[in-house]
């Protein structure tokens, strides 16, 4: 799996191979110039911080840097599988239906296919296909995303939610509490939505996106 670690090892690496400082490197992708720093690689209580999706793809744009040259070019993948590994891949439309997923949002039952990522194999990820246009323009439709319903969840995270009526969305982690999970959406087309904890079926976080 990514580690903390190895990311910031990874976007340390890309900003030593354009010649630039973390600093120039947020700088160019039009992001804060602070985005990338050590500062912001630790919470103030101590927990390890991501850089979000968002940033990463400016990043990545910005710097015409691929995925692939980026995740390699860092060391990510260093341990992994070098023919890469293949993981259940689901279109949202067939998520919403019942049967694919455990309750804990895990693939389980028939009818899945499979679609190979450059991450060693791990029981805990799988892949959704984006349908519609509400993550727009960071998720396009058809574009694939890898999710894990074991990592954890902080405000502004990418995540994709189940309801228990089978609706199924990439939004963006706003706030979680007991009784209530508010969601944003990129596209400001499309308006937030708070949605009772006990209509949720299951939450996962999105791991990065396949473009």
């Amino acid at each position: 799996m990514i580690t903390h670690r190895a990311i910031w090892s990874a976007i340390d690496s890309l900003a030593q191979r354009k010649g630039l400082s973390v600093s120039g490197l947020a700088r160019m992708a039009g992001l804060d110039p602070t985005a990338f720093n050590p500062s912001k690689r630790v919470s103030k209580d101590g927990r390890e911080r991501w850089p979000s999706t968002e940033s990463i793809a400016k990043m990545l744009g910005s710097a015409g840097e691929s995925m692939d040259n980026f995740l390699s070019g860092g060391g990510i993948f260093e341990q992994t599988d070098p023919h890469q590994a293949a993981v259940p891949l689901l279109g949202f439309a067939q998520a919403g239906a019942g049967g694919f997923f455990d309750s804990g949002g895990f693939p389980a039952g028939q009818g899945w296919d499979e679609v190979t990522i450059p991450v060693g194999p791990n029981s805990n990820t799988y892949a959704l296909e984006v349908s519609g246009e509400s993550m727009l323009p960071l998720y396009r439709d058809g574009d694939v995303i890898i999710v894990s319903p074991a990592e954890q969840i902080r405000r502004g995270d990418r995540v994709v939610l189940r309801t228990n009526d089978g609706e199924v969305m990439a939004k963006i982690l706003h706030r979680q509490t007991t009784n209530v999970v508010e969601l944003h959406s990129l596209n400001p087309d499309h308006p937030p939505r708070s949605i009772p904890t006990t209509d949720v079926d299951w939450i996962a976080r999105i791991l990065w996106a396949s473009q």
